[in-house]
């Protein structure tokens, strides 16, 4: 578990730091809202191009030397980002963002099955909970350690600012700033060969695939509905998820918000709450079908707290944290943090609820709830798109509401279909 929950904050890590390089590649390559949102695009269908693939690898080299192969894979794509900023290509960007989703993909689809196998059904989502915290604190320094590292001393370092400047001057500071990109990816990269060492000579167990009387009737993981509806709920979620987390800085940036950069540690911060409270609440007081209803009605409040509630106000933040010290943001902005607390709990509930039953296809349903992971790319597209038609990021979060009412119908009636 000690291993696994380090993996965890890997993944937490690597894909929330997308969330500050978003904002920042669509100043440096000079991208509209659209653009930009195939850094997510990548990033995430290499979850659903690679799912199978590397379920196939993990067959033939086990679960430990498959761990291993992904996170070299990732680390090799952590050094692609050396050319891509001395060049500037969107492009190399891109190539080096779907090698990091490749090596995730086979690290994700052998870790959550060992995390509901490890203990009694009834307590899984307690215990990938804890995963959660681990992987959302994670999501919580990767934006920090951007900032710092990237855009320190360069606070004026926005589109308007940018746009300001010609010739010399603009590249001049563009090609300060792509340089600066270099040193927490190669930080990345000896991490990550570091943990390929390890997970190679660790003593992490291999999971024995179990069989059930179910299972042994039927042919194949798509005859149970229960685990295909679970792909599509974390499709949903996924995407609302990758909205919550990497749009809040593009959306903070057109308002004009100072510290947008860094917003997406807000939305990790309610992330980690919504974790704590299912590893208090799981199952002792509410079952894990309870929490996962709960966080399909949250979320939709959620979304239309940002499409409804003002741009101009900090009432929510106010009230909440101001006598922290912690920046305020703009009650819009709230709701979009709020989002993650809401959601937290879909991920750690869906998996126990879709994996019951299956048996000797235990496996083959986790790669297909690994695809579902393709979500976070294909609805912040199509986010990416409403805001650039409309004119503004706002009107993008309207994709969300039908997200989280599928959910709701998973939670309510998706995961007890046995039957097709």
């Amino acid at each position: 578990m000690a291993i696994i929950g380090t993996l965890f904050f890997i993944f937490g890590f690597v894909t929330w730091l997308n969330g500050s390089l978003i904002p920042f590649l669509r100043i440096l390559c000079d991208l509209n809202e659209f653009q930009a949102f195939f850094v997510t695009f990548v990033f995430y269908i290499a979850y659903t191009v690679m799912a199978l693939p590397m379920s196939l690898i993990l067959r033939k080299t086990g679960y430990r030397n498959g761990m291993a192969i992904g996170l070299g894979i990732m680390g090799a794509a952590a050094l692609i980002f050396i050319p891509a900023a001395q060049t500037g290509s969107f492009g190399v960007f891109l190539l080096a963002l779907f090698g990091l989703g490749a090596g995730l993909t086979i690290l994700q689809t052998a870790s959550n099955p060992y995390v509901v196998k490890v203990g009694p059904v009834e307590s899984a989502a307690t215990r990938i909970a804890i995963m959660g915290i681990i992987n959302k604190s994670a999501g919580v320094l990767a934006p920090l350690a951007f900032t710092a590292l990237v855009l320190s001393g360069l606070s004026d370092f926005n589109s308007q600012a940018v746009a300001s400047l010609e010739g010399e001057a603009r590249a001049a500071l563009l090609d300060s700033v792509a340089n600066r990109l270099i040193m927490p990816y190669v930080y990345m990269a000896g991490l990550l060969f570091l943990l390929v060492g390890l997970v190679k000579f660790s003593g992490l167990p291999e999971i024995e695939e179990d069989t059930a009387a179910d299972s042994e009737a039927r042919s194949g993981v798509w005859q149970f509905p229960q685990v295909v509806l679970g792909a599509l709920a974390l499709f949903a979620y996924v995407g609302v998820e990758v909205i919550a987390g990497d749009t809040i800085g593009l959306y903070g940036e057109e308002l004009g918000v100072a510290n947008f950069a860094s917003l997406t540690s807000y939305t990790m911060v309610f992330m980690v709450v919504g974790y704590l409270l299912g590893v208090v609440c799981i199952p002792r007081w509410i079952s894990q079908q309870q929490a996962l209803t709960g966080s399909a009605i949250a979320g939709s409040l959620c979304v239309l707290g940002v499409l409804f509630s003002s741009a101009e106000s900090s009432v929510m933040a106010g009230a909440l944290w101001g006598w922290s010290g912690i920046p305020m943001v703009p009650d819009t902005i709230f709701f979009v943090a709020l989002m993650g607390l809401a959601h937290a709990l879909v991920w750690p509930t869906v998996w126990p609820l879709a994996l019951e039953g299956l048996g000797k296809f235990t496996a083959q349903g986790s790669a297909l709830l690994i695809m579902g992971i393709a979500g976070g790319a294909i609805v912040p597209l199509v986010f990416g798109k409403l805001a650039a038609v409309s004119g503004t990021v706002l009107n993008g979060y309207w994709v969300a509401l039908p997200c989280y009412l599928f959910i709701l119908f998973y939670a309510l009636k998706g995961h007890r279909i046995r039957s097709w």
